[in-house]
């Protein structure tokens, strides 16, 4: 699955696409779903760097820059803002789904 594939489907399916998500893709396809808690649940308990990354990217919709911040930090990211969500989520599904 391309970045490009897992957008489409989070744009026009109700379900998560079969064959099995990474946590991360799947946490990616909730947040693009406007499924901030399913993703924020997921990504919490994703304790590695993307992990963080993805938290950072739902705090940065959430609209809580402090708290994204922190978590750009802890992903070794520089800290981005709000208007950069879009191209945040591409950039990272590209190194996620690759």
């Amino acid at each position: 699955m391309t970045a490009a594939e897992l957008l489409a489907s989070a744009q026009s399916d109700d379900t998560p696409p079969p064959g099995g998500l990474s946590r991360e893709a799947l946490a990616l396809w909730h947040t693009k779903k406007g499924e901030w808690e399913a993703a924020h649940n997921i990504a919490q308990d994703i304790h590695t760097p993307m992990g963080s990354w993805l938290h950072a990217l739902l705090h940065l919709i959430e609209g809580d820059q402090w708290n994204a911040d922190y978590w750009f930090s802890k992903a070794g990211k520089p800290s981005r803002k709000a208007k950069d969500i879009d191209a945040l989520w591409d950039e990272i599904a590209a190194k996620v789904v690759g």
